[in-house]
C-alpha cells in the first residue's frame, strides 16, 4: 500500500547507520504493527506500508541471497 508522507510524520524514521549522507537513502519505521517505507529525500513523499509478515519474507529473501542477482 501506498500513501502520502504526510500521514505518517509523526512516525519515528530512521536509516541504516551504513547510509551515505548523499540523500539516496530509504527510511523505514514501525506503524502500528507495520513497517513503512519511504525515500529519505523525499519525506512527504510515498510511503509504502507492509505487514510484519511481508517485511520478514523480504528480510528472509535477503539473507538467503535471494536478491544477490539483481546489482
Amino acid at each position: 500500500m501506498s500513501s502520502r508522507g504526510s500521514e505518517y510524520s509523526r512516525l519515528i524514521w530512521r536509516k541504516a547507520q551504513r547510509s551515505v549522507n548523499n540523500g539516496a537513502c530509504v527510511e523505514l519505521a514501525p506503524a502500528g504493527g507495520k513497517v513503512a517505507i519511504r525515500d529519505s529525500k523525499d519525506p512527504n513523499g510515498p510511503v509504502l506500508v507492509y505487514t510484519a509478515t511481508e517485511w520478514h519474507a523480504f528480510l528472509d529473501g535477503a539473507k538467503n541471497g535471494e536478491f544477490d542477482d539483481i546489482c
